[in-house]
C-alpha cells in the first residue's frame, strides 16, 4: 500500500496507546498516539536506540527531563535522545493526547519532489504571503525562517532551513 488513512478515534478509545505505525502500515519509523487521562503521572522511562519527538495535540503535558520540568500545551513539542529518561505527565484537567514519533540512525536529507511548477511556485512562496490570504509571519520564508530553499527549489539548502515538512527548523548542526 503507497498511503493510508487512519484518526487517533479510529485507532482507539480511552486511555492508552494507539498504535498508529502497525494500523497505518508505517515502516520507516515508529508512531504511536497516547491518551493520558487527566492527573495521568506518566511513565518514567527511557530507549535503548530511538530518539523519540512528542507532539502535543491537545491537553496539558507536564515534561520531567535531567532536572527540568516543563509544560506544553496543544501545540508544543519536545524532542528527547534516546538514553535520556524522561517522564511525559497530564498536568491539565482534560485527556492529555500525544502523537510520539521515534526513530534511529538519524536525518534523511531532503529528497522531496514536487510535482508541477504550480506546486514550485506554492513551496516557494509558502508562508511568505505571496500567493496566500495569509500574511507572511516572522521566521518564513524570506525572513531567515523556513527556508524558501526547501522541497523543489532551484536554490541550494542551507543549514537550518526547515525541508518539507519543518525537520530541521531550529536545528542546531553539529557536524
Amino acid at each position: 500500500m503507497t498511503h493510508s488513512f487512519s484518526s487517533l478515534d479510529e485507532l482507539g478509545e480511552g486511555p492508552g496507546f494507539r498504535k498508529v505505525r502497525s494500523a497505518m502500515g508505517i515502516t520507516a519509523f515508529g508512531v504511536n498516539g497516547v491518551v493520558y487521562p487527566p492527573g495521568h503521572p506518566g511513565i518514567h522511562h527511557y530507549h535503548d536506540t530511538q530518539d523519540e519527538l512528542y507532539f502535543v495535540h491537545s491537553g496539558t503535558a507536564r515534561i520531567e527531563v535531567e532536572g527540568e520540568e516543563r509544560i506544553l500545551g496543544a501545540g508544543g513539542l519536545f524532542h528527547v535522545e534516546s538514553t535520556t529518561p524522561r517522564r511525559i505527565a497530564n498536568a491539565g484537567d482534560d485527556d492529555l493526547v500525544l502523537l510520539v514519533l521515534g526513530g534511529k540512525d538519524g536525518y534523511v536529507e531532503r529528497d522531496g519532489h514536487v510535482m508541477s511548477d504550480e506546486d514550485l511556485a506554492l513551496r516557494q512562496n509558502f508562508g511568505t504571503g505571496v500567493g496566500s490570504t495569509e500574511p507572511a509571519r516572522s521566521g518564513d520564508a524570506g525572513s531567515a525562517g523556513v527556508g524558501a530553499a526547501g522541497v523543489g527549489s532551484t536554490e541550494p539548502a542551507r543549514s537550518g532551513d526547515a525541508g518539507s515538512a519543518g525537520v530541521g527548523a531550529g536545528r542546531k548542526e553539529t557536524s
